[in-house]
């Protein structure tokens, strides 16, 4: 068998038509799944603090409703703001995402998940130039404080995150995750890139199954053999890993 290297300064970075094919693909994706559990699912905890399966299907619905409607993400950023207190901002917003949809059956946040993961695809890649541009300050889990353009949250942050739940459901409910190379291989080299860029140092990374490859950085780096979705588990911290992988990537 033949295994193709990849040198990780080849990695295209994301372009706006592939960004949002990617977003469309990954929102059916999880929509497929969540519409696959039964009754017990949706009742069990996630690896997401407080959440269980249905707190996390409503957070994400929230989050693309946010993107898809301007006075829902005006609500949304008001609301979260001010949920959020002391805390990152972001924790108050995806509360407030949670509250708002606890009324409203599994069959409603599936229905309004089925009619906006389209329209929410087709809209960030609509959104002008000079918002896009617009900074905005954020905490990583690690407790980092970065600002990032609000182009980057629109193209790879909020499809990374729909992947990275779709990863929390399987592993709380033991259903299977429908892996590509394509899809998923593509999201995963762009991980990948943006950990290289964040570290600068050498290294040769081979990642298994079906979502991995092998991607290399200058030489006599650090060697890693690692599974592609844990991974991306390690870099977002729901898991630990020694050496490079203690370099933190947002999701």
């Amino acid at each position: 068998m033949t295994v193709t290297t990849t040198p990780v300064e080849t990695v295209a970075p994301l372009v706006r038509p592939e960004a949002m094919a990617l977003a469309a693909t990954e929102n059916q994706r999880v929509l497929d799944l969540l519409s696959a559990l039964d009754d017990d699912d949706w009742a069990r905890p996630t690896e997401c603090p407080a959440w269980d399966v249905r707190a996390l299907a409503a957070h994400v619905v929230g989050g693309m409703e946010a993107f898809a409607s301007i006075r829902e993400f005006v609500h949304q950023m008001r609301a979260g703001g001010k949920a959020a207190g002391d805390r990152p901002f972001i924790d108050g917003m995806t509360e407030v995402q949670v509250r708002d949809r606890a009324s409203l059956s599994r069959e409603q946040l599936l229905e309004r998940l089925d009619r906006v993961g389209p329209r929410v695809a087709r809209s960030r890649g609509r959104v002008p130039r000079l918002f896009r541009r617009m900074p905005l300050k954020q905490e990583l889990p690690g407790g980092t404080k970065e600002t990032w353009r609000m182009g980057y949250l629109l193209d790879v942050i909020l499809t990374r995150d729909t992947w990275m739940h779709r990863v929390d459901l399987v592993r709380a409910t033991g259903r299977p995750l429908v892996l590509t190379p394509e899809h998923d291989g593509r999201i995963v080299a762009d991980v990948v890139a943006e950990w290289a860029r964040r570290h600068t140092r050498p290294f040769t990374l081979h990642l298994e199954g079906p979502a991995g490859g092998t991607f290399t950085s200058g030489v006599d780096g650090e060697e890693i053999t690692i599974d592609a979705v844990q991974f991306c588990r390690i870099l977002s911290r729901r898991a630990t890993g020694p050496g490079l992988l203690t370099q933190e990537v947002p999701f």
